[in-house]
This record gives structure tokens, sequence and C-alpha cells, in this order.
């Protein structure tokens, strides 16, 4: 079963996006800021991040930036998530270090399609 951390501070859209991931057959660790998500990496790098933007301690941005920056966790794929769909913050979120980017609110079939996509590249 593979690991996915789910880096988000809304209580509602962590408890749906993890209950549906785990029907899909992943283990989701969750963590509700972004140094909480760093520091969880840390300790048991996950096979995946979903990272939402707007976080408290460090926002989205500066943990896919960190992440990247850190040989220990630089393999781990990253998914933005996030309501901002302007058009360039798909671009931004790739300049962070994200490897991949979806809107709120999530589409399942779309994001689990990203998901096997990242996780199938890195196996």
């Amino acid at each position: 079963m593979q690991t996915i951390l789910l880096v988000e501070d809304n209580e509602m859209n962590r408890d749906m996006l993890s209950r549906r991931l785990k029907r899909k057959g992943y283990e989701v660790l969750l963590a509700v800021d972004g140094q909480q998500g760093i520091d969880m990496c840390l300790q048991s790098p996950p096979a995946l991040m979903l990272l939402d933007m707007s976080l408290p301690v460090k926002d989205g941005w500066q943990v896919a930036r960190e992440m990247k920056a850190t040989p220990a966790l630089q393999h781990i794929p990253i998914i933005a998530l996030t309501a901002h769909a302007m058009a360039d913050d798909r671009q931004r979120a790739l300049l962070a270090g994200c490897d991949d980017y979806d809107t709120k609110p999530v589409d399942l079939p779309r994001l689990l399609g990203k998901i096997a996509h990242l996780l199938g590249a890195v196996e």
C-alpha cells in the first residue's frame, strides 16, 4: 500500500479527500501546516505529497522549495492543490518545485490519474 501525505489545513477538505483516497487503497497521513508536512516527510517519507498551497506556518510554495532543496526529500513527488485557478498559478507551483498541479474543488478521477502517473514515474 502506497502512502500519500495530505498537507491540508481545512478540516472538511482533509476529511473528504483522505476518506476517498483510503477507499482507493492508499494509506493517508495528514498534516495541518507546512512545517508539519516537512517534518513528517523527514521522519517517514511518503510515496507522494498532496500539498495545499495556502497553509499556516509555512505555505505550500515555501514547502515545495524546501523539499526540492533537501536531498533526502527531493525525490518525493508533490501535487499542488489550490483554489487559486489563475493562469499563472500552475506555472508558479511548478517553478516552486511541485511536480503537478490540481485545482479545488478536487475532481477525484483527474487527481487519481495524476497520482497514478507520478507514482508510476518514480517506481
